[in-house]
């Protein structure tokens, strides 16, 4: 489960190996960081000849439009698309997205984070609310949302391969747009948080989490366990952090650590045929034992009970 790069993903769009000529966008080596737009079924060509998506963590954002049936599969829920959808893809968040068929319609781009320089975004991606690991990133829209989102993507796709000596910063413009869009969409009104010392330490706090998963192999283990050990690693003390968590999302540093734990040990047990024992262990717990304890507390079932109930 390692992180797909760009060079995979141009190969899943072409692979007759010709994506670095033939993809790309032009003059992209001059700019900063990385961004594409394709169409939806660019990437359904041949479709019935392709494995599924695998489920990892990509080395880039996306922001797709979809239209058709298909569901998005998260570590710890699925979300079913019965007709249309924009969906926000974090860099960070394991995912895989399965088409029921090659009738899917849409856009979706790609860009790593420097590509939207300090000068067009004020904060970081992962800062931005529909970014943030737990927010509303799948957004199901009606006709008119779809058109309106749409003629982005047409601008986009129209633009990146024109001859215009500026259109990177032009792309980057729809590209804030986009995120906008989808921000003003989202079920509760977004309100830009206050650049305070309290959500600098929450975003701190998020990113070192976020740092540590997903795990790729069963030799690999969490480094932070404890509330403690992350405020060492952040040069706070352990009360300090609590209340600046406590005071931006409403819970506890230890609430926060082991909800991210436990949809880990969900995707594990759900994605690969590691045994509850290597699971257990990566995930830092001192025996089995501790860590059923742990999981049945924070799910109400045994890990071996999810796991039956998983197809893989």
């Amino acid at each position: 489960m390692k992180s797909t790069s760009l060079d995979e993903l141009y190969t899943v769009l072409d692979p007759a190996g010709d994506a670095a000529d033939a993809l790309q966008p032009p003059d992209i080596q001059t700019e900063v960081g990385h961004f594409n737009v394709f169409k939806v079924s660019d990437l359904m060509r041949g479709y019935h000849s392709k494995p599924p998506m695998a489920f990892d963590r990509r080395a880039f954002y996306k922001i797709s439009l979809i239209r058709g049936h298909s569901r998005i599969e998260y570590a710890d829920k699925v979300v079913d698309v019965a007709q249309q959808a924009l969906w926000f893809a974090n860099s960070q968040v394991p995912y895989r997205w399965l088409p029921d068929d090659e009738a899917q319609t849409g856009y979706f781009c790609i860009f790593t984070e420097n590509f939207l320089l300090p000068a067009q975004v004020r904060t970081r991606l992962n800062e931005l609310p529909i970014f943030q690991s737990g927010s509303s990133s799948v957004l199901m829209v009606d006709n008119d949302d779809f058109a309106r989102i749409e003629t982005i993507f047409e601008r986009m796709s129209d633009e990146i391969s024109s001859s215009y000596p500026y259109k990177y910063d032009l792309l980057r413009a729809y590209l804030l747009e986009l995120i906008h869009q989808g921000q003003k969409l989202q079920p509760s009104p977004v309100s830009a948080s206050p650049h305070t010392a309290s959500v600098r330490v929450t975003a701190l706090f998020t990113d070192l989490l976020e740092r540590q998963f997903p795990l790729a192999t069963p030799q690999q283990q969490i480094r932070l366990r404890t509330a403690k050990e992350y405020a060492d690693q952040l040069a706070l003390h352990v009360n300090h952090l609590n209340r600046v968590l406590r005071e931006t999302t409403g819970y506890t540093t230890t609430k926060l650590i082991g909800d991210r734990v436990t949809q880990e040990a969900k995707m594990l047990l759900r994605q690969t045929n590691w045994s509850v024992s290597e699971i257990s262990d990566s995930l830092g717990f001192a025996d089995v034992a501790h860590f059923c304890n742990f999981f049945k507390r924070q799910t109400g079932q045994a890990p071996s009970t999810l796991r039956d109930r998983t197809i893989i």
